[in-house]
């Protein structure tokens, strides 16, 4: 019994020591874990991190936090030792990271395995760790516990005076990351591993920091600019557009190279690219656009180009319909006579005038074609003269607001397309649109007769002067239609030779054989060999005394000139007679006149200059080699558009550098390629609507 009752007591002191036991292991082995858990959230700081501790918003992603510890674990024994070292390491710090490795992905957690197989390799091969780039989020103050945040004074009295200057070294936000990217698995990956790398067995490299220093600040530089440009912020957390800015640089620097290669054209394909080269040869007497463009560049670099100009109404007694080489007074006033229609010719002031001619009052938007050949609005061209005179002829009527063309004229009231079917049932030859294609129409009116061409796929360039019939190429060119002011007077036309199939005059006013025919010799330039002239006019059917006295004469001078009759017809509806002639096709006829009148011009005299030339009462010579241009006929249309012409030979050098044929060929292509994938399609114009174009840059027309 005592046995027992013994037994019983050592039982409780056994119990109670056990326990005792038990709560102080416990304790220790808490404190234990509070001192491991303290020593393994405490990141080792390099001079780079130090750097960055002065920066409030820098951010760290988890997948750094978790490899450290994972590290740390991997490392065992050595947590003494970093705890050690990270007290005499802890430069600058400002805040520690909270462990919270449940933060972390699956994919980071993976990675932290094949880094821990891989450590002791790591360790003996450091290198130079680079900002890692890391998710962008609006800053936060981080949660820690207040071990992490607490540190001693002595801690604090450790940092050298030479880490020190090395971060006053560093500029604000050195080591900044690179805000707009996620951080993917081998992001976090790099990023452990060269922590790794900075850590041998716990303890933190520090040799040869201060010789790295210099590389470090450099890279740390680089990064940053590329951070910032990336982001789209600046230091302080505010926007910028670096980013834009430099995008918007680099589209600048790439199209001003693709500028240099095409000469400014759009869309040059590759194996066209040496079409937008254009040469500086100057071939006869004209400069190549080339050549012009230089000497004006020339001209702007020595005179200096106006920083502003306030640009002013021109004040002129011509109002809306100034023109300034037609409308310069002063010069007018100093013309010895006005008998050829001097005052009508071209008379350029020589200041050109930097004023804008004002629009009239209650201009609109021009009416699109082809209703604008029928009719346009009156405010745009006021004028009602025409339609006071010439009303009954169906040139032009006042209906509203509108000014409508009924398509009549002075020789055909009753439509121009029955007038032009006519012409060619008298003169099959004349074939509009195939053999003749491009037309010019002298004494035009309002250029109903080119407008209506159009419709037999001819080209016509209407021509009338600025007379007392008002604004009658202002009408043309309001309604569509191709129009120069200009007249018969003095001076050559400012066209090269025999570039008109056919040209026409339908009561034009122009007194062809007076002065030894000097008007209807300029003609005779214009017209190609084996041109049509289709003249009608009261000459040709009345027999008023005037008018048999010019038929008489006409006769006698397109005989001289070896013009031949083609056709002497009369219109029954519109009752007018039309008188078609032949240009000859070669000089032979000259050569067998037995009177040289009209003469010959002289060899020297260039039947391509045309622009100021006084009028001569002269025939030029037909080419006489097979191989010049105007020697034979050109392609019917629209075959001559794509053929390059036979006056183009090989041994001559093109516009681009290529042979001539080349050089056409290639140009051809080169615009209707443009022209299909870019005019057409890519501008926004709704070229059904668009009539009159003028080309800046023609070339061979191969835009057209």
């Amino acid at each position: 019994m005592a046995l027992g009752k013994y037994s019983r007591v050592d039982g409780r002191k056994s119990s109670s020591c056990c326990s005792t036991v038990t709560i102080v292991v416990f304790v220790a082995l808490c404190l234990v874990g509070v001192w491991m858990m303290t020593s393994s959230s405490v990141v080792p700081i390099t001079s780079d991190v130090a750097s960055q501790e002065n920066k409030s918003e820098m951010k760290t992603q988890p997948s750094e936090i978790n490899g450290e510890n994972n590290n740390d674990a991997g490392n065992g024994g050595n947590s003494n030792n970093m705890v050690d070292e990270s007290s005499r390491t802890d430069e600058n710090k400002s805040k520690q990271f909270e462990d919270n490795p449940g933060d972390l992905t699956d994919d980071a957690t993976k990675a932290d395995t094949s880094l821990n197989s891989n450590q002791e390799d790591k360790n003996s091969k450091p290198e130079e760790t680079k900002p890692e780039e890391t998710k962008p989020e609006e800053t936060k103050p981080e949660e820690t516990k207040p071990e992490e945040t607490e540190k001693t004074t002595d801690e604090r009295q450790e940092e050298k005076p030479e880490e020190k200057s090395e971060d006053e070294k560093k500029d604000n936000g050195e080591d900044k990351t690179d805000d707009g990217k996620e951080m993917k698995q081998d992001g976090s990956k790099n990023e452990l591993e060269k922590e790794v790398e900075k850590k041998g067995d716990g303890v933190v490299q520090t040799e040869g920091k201060d010789s790295e220093a210099g590389d470090q600040e450099n890279k740390s530089d680089d990064n940053e600019k590329k951070s910032d440009e990336a982001s789209g912020y600046t230091k302080d957390g505010q926007i910028e557009e670096k980013g834009e800015e430099k995008k918007d640089l680099d589209s600048q620097q790439g199209s001003g190279e693709k500028k240099d290669q095409s000469s400014g054209e759009v869309y040059p394909s590759g194996a066209q690219s040496e079409l937008l080269n254009e040469t500086q040869t100057q071939n006869g007497a004209f400069p190549t656009q080339a050549a012009e463009s230089k000497s004006e560049k020339e001209v702007q670099k020595s005179t200096g180009s106006q920083n502003a100009y306030n640009w002013k109404l021109c004040n002129t007694t011509a109002g809306t319909d100034y023109i300034p080489c037609l409308d310069n007074l002063e010069a007018m006033k100093n013309l010895g006579s006005t008998k050829h229609y001097e005052h009508r010719e071209r008379h350029c002031p020589d200041k050109p005038p930097t004023c804008l001619v004002p629009l009239p009052e209650g201009y609109q938007r021009s009416v699109e074609w082809p209703t604008s050949r029928e009719k346009i609005w009156y405010h745009n061209v006021p004028h009602t003269k025409l339609a006071e005179v010439k009303g009954h002829q169906n040139w032009v009527k006042v209906s509203g607001e509108y000014l409508t063309f009924p398509g009549g004229g002075t020789q055909f009231k009753h439509g121009a397309l029955h007038y032009i079917d006519f012409i060619q049932q008298s003169v099959p030859d004349i074939a509009w649109g195939k053999h003749s294609h491009v037309v010019l129409d002298v004494g035009c009116g309002v250029a109903s007769f080119g407008g209506f061409l159009f419709e037999r796929d001819t080209l016509t360039m209407s021509l009338a002067p600025k007379d007392e019939h008002e604004a009658q190429v202002q009408f043309a060119l309001e309604r569509g239609i191709p129009a120069i002011s200009a007249v018969m007077g003095t001076k050559r036309l400012p066209y090269p030779a025999r570039v008109f199939d056919s040209v026409h005059c339908a009561r034009c006013r122009v007194p062809w054989h007076i002065e030894g025919g000097k008007l209807l010799l300029e003609l005779n330039r214009l017209l190609r060999p084996g041109g049509l002239f289709v003249w009608s006019a009261t000459p040709v059917y009345q027999k008023l005394d005037e008018d048999v006295e010019i038929w008489e004469a006409m006769k006698k001078l397109t005989k001289a000139m070896c013009w031949e009759v083609v056709s002497i017809t009369k219109d029954t509806i519109n009752r007018v007679g039309i008188a078609t002639y032949r240009k000859p096709t070669s000089n032979e006829c000259y050569e067998q006149r037995s009177q040289n009148d009209p003469p010959l011009c002289e060899d020297s005299d260039d039947p391509n200059a045309a622009w100021n030339v006084p009028l001569q009462a002269c025939i030029h010579k037909l080419p006489a080699d097979s191989s010049e241009r105007g020697s034979q006929w050109p392609e019917q249309w629209p075959a001559r558009l794509e053929k390059a012409p036979y006056w183009l030979l090989s041994s001559q050098v093109g516009v681009y550098g290529k042979p001539a044929p080349e050089d056409f060929a290639a140009d051809y292509k080169h615009w209707k390629n443009v022209v299909n994938k870019s005019y057409l399609n890519g501008l926004g114009i709704k070229w059904s609507t668009v009539r009159n174009a003028m080309d800046m840059r023609a070339v061979y027309g191969g835009a057209h």
